[in-house]
């Protein structure tokens, strides 16, 4: 388990850090050349895109924060074949576009100083390297640190940018036509790549539940509405001169206030590179770790340091990343933005995969709304944007994901076994059993991990318990023979005496406590002992006053355990009261289903 240690001003930095970059200082020249003053729209068209995988994204890290992101819950939803593709993708990506930020540094440094800008890149990637190998948390602090200051910056060049707008210079609005503003949005998408980023570290958040989805809704909905108002803002001022311009924002800042404009915006992209390959090593470098602890490649790249951080997966993402620097902008560009897509569209088909699974233990503090309809859109909008794309981004994508099955069918597969969420599918259709519970187990394990759940007495109680699963209606006399038969030998008092004591407790009073449940609690002969019973009841169990019962918690203790009888009754009471509770309860399968439901049921521990 890596060390949690980054709150919601870490999420917000590090997506906000890694998609301002390159996607506003650089991508707006050659976008602008694609699609005219419309390349506006495209970047807008791309942040909406982006929201769909945001949701799916949000949803599945809240549910399994786990090193690997994307990789993680598409391994446990469709597979590992699917999970290893996704891996690499994501991999491939962020790597290439934390590249392409360092790239982007060739055309700001020649503006302030007289070096070989792919040494100074290289340099830059080893520091980034050795400060995420060091701490994580130090890295996260220097990212907020960039980040508010790229914020202020923007937010100042939209403000003095707004009032010099020529609106000569958005006419033709689409020079060269609809279409081109469509290709363009999958150009520019790699823009919103920073959202990737977080599920990727999603298992070192503090509160995932809380603080993934509002920093990545947060970060994306500033960056979209600054995207706009800026791309706007410059074609408004620079007009057909931004065309294939390499520091679009600094010949703006230029024309507002002169040179010093210039060298402030110039210094601004510089950090906001920095920012990037800051935030796209420590991101990145996860899918490799990830990878390697689930057996896919080699165990040893996924070591660690006495601090718990991945070093080795670190390392080999630096290097891949230097050797990057030597490639063609516009085939980092184009490659990165692809296989981003591709990486969101498994994202949204994972969702609607586990969600449909019916999985027990599938627990996501956060939901993504209006599902399925914002997966379908957002699957058939990246189809569709990333076919405009072209033929070379769609051959790019279709090696990669040759080279993930390949690296699975050769070495992964005879290494792992993993249960996935397609398979519990089959299993609703088919109505066999082909699961096992593994990841039912795991998804509980990770719930436990998430919420910090320690075991208290309660739980130890609920562990121990006898489960009794009725099929049949059932009498409450019947039910208190069961439970009677079921014990009699555990606390060894005959089951007449059990049975008589069960039956006058319910003539006292009625036990039904809530819509559909019973808590019938007697107090036994004796010292030193205390169970409990649970049943549930597909049918019902017709109680006194004709209510229908299909969940009961027995409590049999004696005298001398009432503190742990009181404080039983107050723990299922918290459980018994949670919304829909007999709808969930009705879908549990088993003895161990049973218990997960309870286990993972909110309450006050203690």
């Amino acid at each position: 388990m890596l060390k949690k240690e980054l709150s919601l001003i870490h999420v917000f930095a590090i997506a906000s850090g890694a998609m301002i970059s390159s996607g506003i200082f650089i991508l707006p020249g050659l976008a602008y050349a694609k699609a005219g003053p419309g390349v506006v729209i495209s970047y807008f068209l791309a942040g909406l895109l982006a929201i769909t995988g945001l949701l799916s994204i949000a949803e599945l890290s809240t549910a399994m924060p786990k090193a690997g992101g994307n990789y993680f819950f598409i391994t446990r939803g469709m597979g590992a074949a699917a999970g290893t593709i996704a891996g690499f993708l994501s991999w491939f990506s962020l790597s290439l576009k934390t590249g392409f930020a360092l790239i982007g540094m060739a055309s700001f440094t020649a503006l302030l100083f007289n070096l070989d800008v792919r040494i100074i890149s290289i340099i830059l990637t080893i520091i980034f390297v050795l400060l995420n190998i060091f701490s994580v948390k130090e890295s996260g602090r220097i990212q907020v640190i960039l980040v508010i200051s790229l914020l202020i910056i923007m937010v100042a060049y939209i403000i003095f940018a707004v009032f010099k707008i020529d609106i000569n210079n958005v006419t033709p609005f689409a020079p060269n036509g609809l279409v081109s503003i469509f290709s363009t949005t999958g150009f520019v998408f790699v823009s919103y790549g920073g959202l990737l980023h977080i599920s990727s570290i999603a298992e070192e958040v503090k509160n995932p539940g809380k603080n993934i989805p509002l920093g990545l809704i947060l970060s994306l909905v500033i960056v979209m509405i600054l995207y706009t108002l800026i791309v706007f803002s410059t074609t408004g001022i620079l007009g057909s001169a931004l065309k294939n311009s390499m520091i679009p924002l600094s010949e703006g800042a230029f024309k507002l206030i002169g040179l010093k404009g210039k060298i402030i915006l110039s210094v601004a992209a510089i950090l906001a590179f920095i920012s990037t390959a800051n935030a796209g090593i420590m991101s990145a470098s996860r899918y490799i770790f990830a990878l390697s602890r689930d057996g896919l490649i080699p165990k040893p790249l996924a070591k660690k340091t006495k601090n718990n951080v991945p070093f080795i997966s670190i390392m080999i993402t630096g290097l891949f990343i230097i050797l990057s620097l030597f490639l063609k902008l516009k085939v980092l560009v184009e490659a990165a933005s692809g296989v981003l897509i591709l990486t969101y569209i498994l994202s949204n088909i994972s969702v609607i995969i586990l969600r449909e699974s019916k999985l027990q233990n599938y627990k996501p503090p956060f939901k993504a709304p209006l599902y399925p309809w914002i997966q379908i859109v957002g699957i058939i909008g990246f189809i569709f944007i990333l076919f405009e794309m072209g033929f070379e981004t769609i051959i790019i994508g279709s090696i990669l994901i040759f080279i993930g099955l390949l690296v699975y069918f050769i070495y992964g597969r005879l290494r792992t076994k993993k249960e996935f969420a397609i398979l519990h599918i089959i299993e609703r259709i088919t109505n066999k059993e082909i699961t096992n519970g593994l990841l039912e187990n795991e998804l509980k394990e990770i719930i436990i991990e998430r919420d910090n759940i320690v075991e208290d007495k309660f739980d130890k109680l609920i562990n121990e318990s006898v489960i009794i699963n009725l099929k049949e209606n059932n009498s409450m006399e019947e039910l208190f023979h069961n439970i009677s038969s079921d014990i009699s030998n555990k606390i060894n008092i005959p089951k007449k005496k059990i049975f008589k004591l069960l039956k006058q407790r319910e003539e006292e009073s009625s036990t039904v406590i809530h819509e559909g449940v019973a808590i019938p609690h007697i107090i036994l002969p004796g010292k030193n002992k205390f169970i409990i019973v649970i049943v549930k009841s597909e049918s019902g169990i017709n109680f006194n006053n004709n209510k229908k019962v299909f969940c009961v918690f027995s409590l049999l203790g004696t005298k001398d355990q009432r503190n742990l009888h009181l404080k039983s009754l107050a723990a299922i009471s918290q459980i018994v009261m949670q919304k829909d509770f007999i709808k969930k309860w009705m879908k549990t399968k088993n003895v161990i289903s049973i218990k997960d439901f309870i286990f993972l049921s909110k309450r006050n521990r203690g």
